[in-house]
């Protein structure tokens, strides 16, 4: 009769916390992220830009055209940064082709960067949306769909992480008045943007158009509201000149108070 194996040795205290803290770092460490380059904005998200292997959400702050035309072109400004960083290309997935193409120009998405894929159902769509995530060969993924359940959002997520490329998700459904974004989502972050009155300019003209941009919800971080001018050429935001104004002169008559 052979002897029997030797059990392995238990591994000690102090072996047991280095794999814990290892294991933590891990889990901790998110993708390069993508700043907006305004210190409003990235001084309060965790990563302080959006993680480049994340899914985040997006949704219009009503069922508006304007609303709903706003947070496309939001969307589409940060592809577009996200495209410009290797000159990459953005695979947009929909199932109603609905998109205005000058529109998506006049903020840095221009058509020689867009690869548009059409389905008949969402589920086509968040399929062809998880297929270029784990591809990684993307500069990032937009997908508009009216519903998505917990578990297609964790599909997203993983698929994200997987192909280190980032998934917009354009949430676009209302039942009831209902905000799409009242549902469960694996979702890093979740995002309502609506339109806001532009600044008066000194003279007749049209001003920069302004957004309300709501961060709903962050993991490990807090909610906040903020009013930006939209989008230029580059896909950039803008923290507008009058509420910096506005804030800088508070600043002072509280110090000039104390």
């Amino acid at each position: 009769m052979s002897s029997p194996l030797p059990l392995p040795d238990r591994p000690s205290a102090e072996q047991l916390a280095s794999l814990r803290a290892n294991l933590s770092r891990s889990c901790a460490t998110g993708g390069p992220a993508l700043a907006f380059g305004i210190t409003q904005i990235d001084d309060r998200l965790v990563d302080h830009g959006l993680d480049g292997t994340g899914l985040h959400e997006f949704a219009a702050a009503t069922a508006s055209l304007n609303d709903d035309a706003a947070t496309t072109l939001f969307a589409a400004g940060i592809a577009a940064r996200f495209a410009s960083n290797g000159g990459r290309t953005v695979l947009w997935a929909l199932s109603k082709f609905d998109l205005y193409a000058p529109g998506l120009e006049q903020v840095g998405l221009g058509p020689n960067r867009i690869l548009y894929a059409q389905g008949s159902k969402d589920a086509q769509v968040l399929a062809m949306a998880e297929d270029g995530l784990r591809d990684g060969s993307l500069a990032c993924v937009i997908a508009e769909v009216k519903a998505a359940d917990m578990t297609a959002t964790r599909r997203l997520q993983l698929a994200a992480s997987d192909g280190k490329t980032p998934m917009l998700l354009y949430r676009r459904h209302r039942t009831r008045g209902r905000c799409p974004l009242s549902t469960l989502s694996a979702a890093m972050t979740r995002w309502r943007i609506g339109c806001a009155e532009s600044s008066r300019l000194p003279h007749p003209g049209v001003g920069r158009p302004r957004w309300s941009v709501e961060l709903v919800r962050q993991r490990a971080g807090n909610p906040f509201t903020l009013e930006l001018e939209a989008c230029d050429e580059q896909g950039r935001l803008a923290f507008p000149a009058t509420v910096a104004n506005r804030a800088a002169t508070r600043r002072r008559a509280v110090a000039q108070a104390a």
